[in-house]
């Protein structure tokens, strides 16, 4: 019952959507009706269009995600385990942490440009926060017998990391990765509306200027199902590499 309301609840939407459109209880100058939209990306798919621009925010995403993720990891375990690493980031953490990322972006285009470069730092300025905040606390929230478990058993340093505290905190850790994938996803799009010649965001940006209104929402809607996507990725990967949490 629950996966059908899922379904039928946005299905109900976009048919209440298609009424008002039709009948003209809504402007289709800023909200066309979704038959429209999606004529418009079926013919975006047929052309290329719209898979060179998602291919593109894509890849985007995934180097800008990997170069925050993989820090934020190792640190928010480092910053868990040893006091003295805690004492020493956390401040910056905390001074830092409440700017807003998108906040920055002029100054990553003043020391990256408007190549790659620049799209990468920002999201991974952006998802390293939220892994390594997930994480410390992931590690902190390990019952303390199996750290002395580990200590008592001479443990070295590496297999406190891999085999103590990396289990313990991975739900908290895959929490830090969701959250930063969607954020990711946030800050690239809006990203490419000022610095980028492609991309999703470009797609949306450049289609409000010339007043292609389908196309818009065809980026909109394009975003909104890599966020989707994202979420049933990590639940399935959740359930592989977590299965004592699922049960």
């Amino acid at each position: 019952m629950e996966r059908a309301l899922s379904i039928v609840s946005p299905l109900v939407l976009l048919g209440l959507w298609e009424i008002a459109a039709v009948t003209k209880q809504m402007d289709t100058r800023f909200f066309p009706a979704p038959t429209d939209i999606f004529r418009s990306a079926w013919t975006m798919i047929e052309t290329g269009e719209l898979f060179a621009h998602t291919s593109v925010t894509l890849g985007r995403i995934a180097v800008g995600f990997a170069i925050g993720a993989i820090p934020g990891v190792a640190i928010g375990l480092a910053m868990g385990l040893f006091r003295p690493v805690r004492a020493i980031i956390q401040p910056i953490v905390d001074a830092t942490f409440p700017i807003p990322k998108i906040a920055i972006l002029p100054l990553i285009l003043l020391i990256f440009g408007l190549g790659e470069e620049s799209k990468y730092a920002i999201i991974a300025v952006a998802v390293i926060y939220l892994v390594l905040i997930n994480t410390q606390a992931g590690v902190r929230n390990i019952e303390k017998i199996y750290l002395d478990v580990g200590k008592n058993y001479h443990a070295s340093r590496r297999m406190m990391f891999t085999d103590v505290a990396l289990p313990g905190a991975l739900p908290l850790i895959f929490a830090g990765l969701r959250l930063g994938l969607g954020v990711a996803l946030l800050v690239i799009v809006a990203a490419e509306f000022v610095g980028a010649r492609s991309g999703v965001g470009y797609l949306i940006w450049s289609s409000w200027q010339v007043f292609q209104v389908e196309k818009m929402y065809v980026g909109l809607m394009t975003t909104a199902v890599l966020g989707f996507g994202s979420a049933v990725l990590f639940a399935w990967l959740e359930r592989i590499l977590i299965p004592w949490r699922s049960g």
